[in-house]
């Protein structure tokens, strides 16, 4: 059986999806892009704010299921251009333990949703 969570403290999704399914214990955080959520204002021009805003709105999701960075299992990094790769993982790395940090990967695409530069997804498990 699969639970929709949403909060409000992460952006309203764009288009005919949800923030997150929980599935049993497994929670699919669909990809976080730089929006601040009070304002709905999109960060652009500092891939580190960037990088911070979609963590923090990952960081809100994770929250309203009850989990940490902790219970993440899998993260999709999506960069516009991986030349931003050690500024992105500078940030990201903040949010995790070394020791525990999840599998990940991290792929240049052409073009994210509203042209941003960086796009975050996760799987957490309880």
């Amino acid at each position: 059986m699969k639970k929709v969570i949403n909060t409000v403290n992460a952006p309203a999704p764009i288009g005919p999806y949800n923030q997150a399914i929980l599935s049993g214990n497994t929670l699919y955080i669909s990809g976080q892009i730089p929006i601040d959520p009070k304002s709905g204002e999109l960060i652009s021009g500092d891939i580190k704010k960037e990088t911070r805003q979609s963590m923090e709105n990952l960081k809100a999701i994770l929250e309203e299921a009850d989990m940490t960075f902790e219970n993440v299992v899998k993260s999709s990094i999506f960069l516009s251009d991986m030349n931003q790769f050690s500024q992105v993982n500078e940030v990201y790395s903040s949010y995790f333990n070394e020791e525990t940090a999840p599998a990940r990967e991290t792929v240049e695409v052409a073009n994210l949703p509203k042209f941003v530069n960086v796009e975050i997804s996760m799987i957490a498990v309880k």
